[in-house]
């Protein structure tokens, strides 16, 4: 008889990778020739390093997906264990793990090239319900969308609060979107999505098509903009000596997770996802720099913020709120 798995405070359904890190001094044009001098190899992937983060600030984590069995696939097990991770994983015999090779500009901006084997996508036969209502929060990326539609319905069945973080238009993501209460995408996102390239209108319309509680996007330097259903939230990124932007949303993702579960006001929730996306860029790295609790919030208290800039909303433009 399978044993019912164990409470834990997030559950994540999605991407795992390996990242293959290239620093340049400069960006190859095409066709062009360019030096490098180092590589490094090392776990990324949206989902997988979104409940890593939550881990280590001390959440009881699970997460779901799909591994080959290579060697790529045995980092990622080793790591989630050295972290305590409760790793649900499928194995798929034969099969490479998803990789991805990152060109990281000499200002910390990243291009990403990917690699997933079809074999590793992860189906909604694949799950076990018991794995996803055991949770006290659920974060999905969407891009097995079938399968993260299913934990998403099983989670608002039990009153499970569902966060997704998506950056594609997947087919089949309409349902998924019905199925999520905290809905933050990628800049571009809701301009496609919705066919309107203003954002706060977007984000209103998104919120009334698919019902979520909130839906925000990430900016980048302007850090995230938000609508709750009533009123419009502006949170500027922090100014750091950016090393690598690679995993930011990831980071700031579990910042509003690990902040949601801990019943702070949405301001905070939005200003240490923030903090912790920018103190992670700090680094190389999807998760190159995953700080304590304390140290994200001494940044919060001593680190200036971006000036905000177009296409924000005019009354947001000049907001310190």
């Amino acid at each position: 008889m399978q044993q019912h798995p164990a409470q834990v405070d997030l559950v994540g359904v999605g991407l795992n990778a390996t990242d293959t890190v290239i620093p340049l001094t400069e960006f190859p044009a095409c066709g062009s020739k360019v030096a490098y001098t180092s590589e490094s190899v090392m776990p990324g992937g949206q989902v997988a390093s979104t409940v890593v983060a939550c881990q280590i600030w001390g959440l009881r984590t699970r997460y779901v997906g799909k591994l080959g069995d290579d060697e790529a696939g045995r980092l990622h097990r080793s790591e989630f264990d050295r972290l305590g991770v409760d790793a649900r994983i499928v194995e798929a015999p034969g099969a490479a793990s998803a990789k991805s090779l990152i060109l990281v500009n000499w200002d910390g901006e990243r291009t990403v090239l990917n690699r997933k084997d079809p074999l590793i996508a992860l189906r909604p036969e694949e799950l076990d319900r018991s794995w996803i209502t055991s949770a006290r929060a659920l974060h999905v990326d969407g891009y097995d969308t079938a399968a993260a539609t299913t934990a998403a319905r099983w989670a608002r069945e039990a009153n499970i609060p569902v966060i997704a973080d998506l950056d594609e238009i997947y087919d089949g993501v309409e349902e998924l979107l019905s199925n999520i209460d905290y809905l933050i995408v990628s800049k571009d996102f809701p301009g496609r999505l919705m066919g309107d390239n203003d954002p706060e209108r977007a984000l209103r319309n998104m919120q009334t098509r698919y019902g979520a509680r909130l839906t925000a996007t990430t900016l980048g330097p302007d850090g995230v903009l938000a609508w709750d259903g009533k009123k419009l939230h502006h949170r500027p990124a922090y100014c750091v000596p950016v090393v690598d932007t690679t995993g930011a949303g990831d980071i700031f993702h579990a910042g509003f997770i690990y902040a949601l579960l801990q019943d702070w006001p949405l301001g905070r929730q939005l200003d240490f996802s923030c903090a912790a996306a920018a103190m992670n860029c700090t680094a190389q790295g999807a998760r190159g720099s995953i700080q304590a609790v304390a140290a994200i919030e001494a940044l919060m208290a001593s680190t200036p913020r971006y000036e905000p800039t177009p296409p924000l909303p005019p009354i947001l433009l000049h907001s310190k709120s």
